[in-house]
């Protein structure tokens, strides 16, 4: 097999995102790669990760999931996503751990807005869904909703106002995580203020 079907063959495994180390282990040699990018065949989206160059349509959940595993999406993202919010983000929320690498975070393939999370925060209601098509780590309802007092001066009053009494009226919504993450977050004495109106009516 040539060595651009092979590569074709190698990122349409990868689910259109290919690393450095796959083109190796399929047998062929960094040089091959960098061969591929000067032909025009495949091009670098960032360091070790590549795409077919006439691939322009890859969805953007597929990129993050290449790109940053690690990555938890939150805020305005995860409030578009459970409907909190009629507001679809122009960039993605990403929440990664305060001591992630900065250079990591380097890709202009993706608009993304980031927030940085202390070590102990960041796995607090850390779930899995599906976005697209593509399976992508989210923070679940009662974490985005506790986020929405941690980092109520970086969101407008509508949004936040328009996500809690969504909330209030989900049908999935689960009140003793949403205690149990506030204390955690210490974030409960304040969301308690505004939920119990809001619940009570």
């Amino acid at each position: 097999m040539d060595k651009k079907r092979t590569a074709e063959k190698i990122i349409s495994n990868a689910g259109g995102i290919a690393k450095t180390s796959e083109f190796v282990s399929a047998g062929l040699s960094n040089f091959d790669v960098a061969n591929l990018c000067n032909d025009g065949y495949i091009e670098r989206i960032r360091h070790g990760y590549y795409q077919l160059a006439e691939k322009k349509d890859i969805k953007e959940e597929q990129i993050l999931a290449s790109l940053l595993p690690e990555g938890i999406i939150c805020v305005e993202s995860a409030l578009f996503y459970y409907r909190y919010s009629d507001f679809a983000p122009r960039q993605w929320s990403i929440a990664v751990p305060r001591t992630f690498s900065r250079t990591r975070l380097k890709f202009d393939t993706l608009p993304m807005k980031i927030y940085y999370i202390q070590n102990s925060q960041f796995e607090i209601g850390k779930t899995e869904s599906n976005f697209n098509g593509v399976k992508l780590t989210v923070y679940d309802r009662e974490r985005t909703i506790c986020d929405c007092f941690k980092y109520r001066t970086k969101l407008d009053n509508e949004l936040f106002n328009k996500a809690l009494n969504a909330y209030v009226a989900d049908d999935k919504k689960n009140l003793s995580n949403l205690s149990k993450y506030a204390k955690e977050m210490r974030v409960y004495s304040k969301l308690m203020n505004v939920m119990e109106v809001l619940l009570n009516g």
